[in-house]
């Protein structure tokens, strides 16, 4: 049987914080909870979990704000990121405006769910981030869709990008934009994940991407999907 996945919980409310626990699967342990900035720093860059599971608004520690207008939940990533390298961010928040869902995304986080969730939605949404996916409550992804797409300032393909990848490098490359698990690609393909994670870093490099946040809305700007 395959090790559990190691999660903290980040939420100011200790009541959400007992009954998230309680109601993730068992294949998830909850390694540590934290309410504030620092305390969820401090915890992180402990525990180094698999996931986090991070309230957007989380509320400051006393006497620490963050730059700008930045949100508690934008800050921990920003601090605790570095300081956990392996780790993935899952947003959880009762808001579902757009703002708030762009923001954290823009700030390291690999999906958003609302706290409508159930606990069997969280939990699949834990494996899916653990396994490298974007997951995003219905009608959320859309957010983050427009944002990136609009930002790349495209609309159409642009056949000099689609040239610098190789014919698998684009089949891959659409399968992932299009929300596909590393595992799915290599199914579907009859390759190794770990060529399909290969051929994904290529993919990023040749088109000077950071993340598949950002290659779907690529993909999506240019009507590849």
């Amino acid at each position: 049987m395959a090790e559990p996945l190691s999660v903290v919980i980040v939420d100011d409310h200790s009541i959400f914080r007992s009954g998230l626990r309680h109601d993730l699967d068992r294949r998830i342990e909850v390694v540590g909870e934290a309410a504030d900035v620092l305390e969820a720093v401090a915890v992180i860059s402990e525990r180094r979990p698999d996931v986090v599971l991070l309230d957007v608004h989380l509320p400051f520690s006393r006497d620490v704000r963050a730059d700008g207008e930045a949100t508690g939940g934008e800050e921990v990533l920003r601090r605790a990121a570095p300081l956990s390298p392996g780790t993935r961010f899952l947003a959880l928040s009762v808001s579902d405006a757009a703002e708030d869902v762009v923001r954290v995304i823009r700030a390291g986080a690999r999906g958003y769910i609302t706290k409508g969730a159930s606990g069997g939605e969280v939990s699949q949404a834990v494996h899916a981030v653990a396994d490298g996916d974007a997951v995003f409550s219905p009608r959320l992804a859309g957010f983050v869709i427009d944002a990136f797409g609009a930002a790349a300032g495209e609309t159409a393909a642009s056949d000099d990008e689609l040239d610098r990848l190789s014919a698998r490098e684009q089949e891959v490359m659409r399968l992932i934009a299009r929300g596909y698990a590393y595992k799915e690609v290599a199914a579907d393909l009859f390759i190794s994940v770990k060529t399909v994670e290969s051929h994904v870093s290529a993919v990023l490099r040749k088109l000077q991407l950071s993340s598949r946040h950002e290659l779907t809305a690529w993909a999506s700007a240019r009507r590849l999907l």
